[in-house]
């Protein structure tokens, strides 16, 4: 792709009216543009990170056994009131009459609906366990939408329900959810705590949460070094320097940004929506379920929180919106034709590569290709004779390369962070 054609230009400065990292620097660098409060549009760019993220979802759901489907976000209120939510949850939920004066919601989960689809297929025990999911926009009307991608009003979301015979095979099904979860964020580059936390509107047992240590996270966690003891400040009733219940140590409090969210639902919409199977004795029993949660949008922005510096954004290669970023710093015609033809090349190999011949100085480009982040920069310039400078955006390696060597750079960066 040529910079110059591209949509999505980079911008000066952040929007004033932006406060986290990541709504800032997605803004100025051309990922994504503000509608209102908690609802953005996604540019080339920023679409192209996001798919990505959906890609390492999707696989980790379709290698757990999941089908997925797609459920609408306009519902109707009969639906929600057979579990009371209609009311319940009405701070959050977008309701508002549509034609024949009849109640629809804008959902902001799909408990609901998904239970109406398996309640009209399924008969018998031969038909659990049922794991489906879907990748879709959700509503919330969420009070404080003031941290970009972090907490939406519109946002994408991965949601993922199971289905179970009896709370043992949804035990066991948990915990590979769990794995599932941990390989999602190590293929995005983060590493992530499980960690005890509300049920909330969901469910009354705890909940498990997976969340990111970083000093730019909304959350507050207090956590064990020695063992896996880790609870959400707002169920832990120990404070930082207490003993770890488990083991003894001292805990430790952090900040951190919560990824993903996984709950056992239980039987409780199976009893408001009379959910049941029938088992290999011909008795009705109800279903028991559970729910798991990854939101692609939210993840984008917890990515940008933690790899940021005072340049720009620093993407991981999994999530790099392209292979490479090849900028012209010179306007020698040889120079050009030169870089032209690396361009042709490596895209031709399979390679996408982000081509930056606008006729600007060196010092906005490398300032543009910077905030965008990159992984990796191919640089032809004055200095450069017959070799290119290269430099990966994180800082970790940088130097001279013949262009005979370009595709073994690109190949052993990006075998290393292939997605498993």
């Amino acid at each position: 792709m040529l910079q110059s054609k591209f949509f999505g230009k980079t911008l000066r400065e952040p929007p004033k009216d932006e406060t986290s990292f990541n709504a800032k620097l997605l803004s100025q660098a051309g990922f994504i543009d503000k509608l209102t409060a908690g609802v953005y549009s996604y540019l080339p760019l920023g679409l192209r990170v996001l798919i990505k993220i959906q890609d390492i979802v999707r696989k980790e759901m379709n290698d757990l056994g999941g089908q997925e489907i797609y459920m609408p976000a306009l519902q109707p209120q009969e639906l929600w009131q057979e579990t009371g939510r209609w009311d319940s949850l009405k701070k959050i939920m977008f309701q508002f009459a549509g034609r024949g004066d009849k109640e629809v919601g804008l959902a902001p989960t799909h408990e609901e609906n998904v239970v109406d689809i398996v309640r009209k297929r399924l008969n018998s025990y031969r038909d659990l366990p049922l794991l489906l999911y879907q990748i879709q926009d959700k509503f919330r009307n969420e009070p404080r939408a003031k941290s970009g991608l972090l907490r939406g009003r519109e946002f994408n979301m991965k949601d993922l329900y199971s289905f179970h015979t009896d709370k043992e095979d949804l035990d066991e099904f948990y915990q590979k959810a769990i794995t599932a979860y941990q390989n999602i964020f190590n293929n995005c580059s983060l590493d992530s705590m499980v960690v005890e936390a509300s049920g909330g509107v969901f469910t009354k047992e705890y909940s498990h949460e997976f969340q990111v240590p970083t000093p730019f996270g909304e959350d507050e966690i207090i956590f064990c070094k020695s063992c896996n003891f880790a609870q959400n400040t707002d169920i832990c009733k120990l404070k930082e320097d207490n003993k770890c219940p488990k083991c003894g140590q001292k805990l430790v409090k952090t900040k951190a940004i919560e990824v993903g969210n996984i709950f056992k639902l239980g039987s409780k919409y199976s009893q408001d929506m009379k959910l049941v199977y029938v088992d290999e004795n011909d008795s009705r029993k109800e279903v028991v379920m559970g729910c798991y949660g990854i939101g692609p949008s939210r993840l984008m922005g917890a990515v940008v929180e933690v790899f940021h510096d005072d340049k720009g954004i620093i993407w991981p290669a999994n999530l790099s919106p392209f292979d490479v970023h090849l900028l012209l710093l010179s306007d020698n015609n040889v120079k050009s034709n030169r870089a032209k033809k690396l361009y042709q090349d490596l895209t031709d190999q399979g390679w996408q590569i982000l081509f930056d011949e606008r006729k600007l100085s060196p010092g906005v480009k490398l300032n543009d290709a910077d905030l965008i982040g990159i992984t990796l920069q191919l640089i032809i310039g004055e200095k450069t004779k017959d070799r290119l400078e290269y430099k990966l955006r994180d800082g970790s390696q940088e130097g001279t390369v013949k262009e005979s060597e370009i595709t073994n750079l690109l190949e052993k960066i990006y075998s290393s962070k292939k997605v498993n």
